[in-house]
């Protein structure tokens, strides 16, 4: 599979040769739903809560005697059916919304997304990418100069002063090959990878 390599101001200088396993897999929607649901079910944490009728704050006294009132029966104000009482199937801080998802799948629903992305001209690999200083002004005009709004940058290593350039530019993110995800890489309309990320992604994903 062939991909674009991008010059400094966004132009196509050539082609790069690349895994035909990792971009050049056929589209399968189905497999790339399941991979992005997964994913974000397994980042989801406990942070909610609601109390049942044994927590809320409620008298257990019966609000009023059983018969001759011509009201329904009532045993305490707790009840589920009341305003103020407990919920009956109350959402809890343990719920479990992970899903298994086998390392063969994962690897292949990420290989069709890239396969997706180079067919559609989405994707694209530059030499290098970098700002000389960790100042969000140096890299808004390095995307713009290059004609790119909303991206992915995925690079071979850490580049401090590019992740701290990129923090308040809300339609950038970059990332290192290993925090790669397919959430990021469905997301941003275009996804610059840097030669030594390529060859990190063809070993660790094949």
């Amino acid at each position: 599979m062939e991909l674009k390599l991008l010059n400094d101001q966004g132009g196509q200088a050539a082609t790069l040769q690349a895994s035909d396993a990792l971009f050049g897999r056929d589209y399968n929607e189905a497999l790339i739903h399941q991979v992005v649901v997964a994913y974000m079910a397994n980042a989801r944490s406990g942070n909610r809560a609601q109390k049942g009728r044994a927590e809320v704050s409620k008298s257990t006294r019966k609000p009023w005697r059983q018969k001759g009132t011509g009201r329904a029966r009532a045993g305490m104000a707790s009840s589920p059916l009341w305003r103020g009482g407990g919920r009956i199937f109350p959402n809890s801080p343990e719920d479990n919304f992970s899903q298994k998802l086998n390392r063969k799948m994962y690897r292949a629903g990420v290989a069709s997304i890239l396969s997706q992305l180079a067919r559609e001209g989405r994707l694209a690999v530059v030499e290098n990418f970098s700002v000389e200083a960790p100042k969000t002004r140096l890299l808004s005009q390095k995307l713009k100069g290059m004609g790119l709004d909303s991206v992915l940058v995925i690079t071979d290593e850490f580049d401090e002063n590019l992740f701290l350039s990129s923090r308040n530019l809300h339609k950038v993110l970059v990332l290192e090959v290993s925090e790669t995800d397919p959430v990021s890489l469905v997301h941003y309309d275009r996804v610059i990878v840097t030669k030594g990320a390529l060859a990190k992604m063809e070993e660790a994903w094949q």
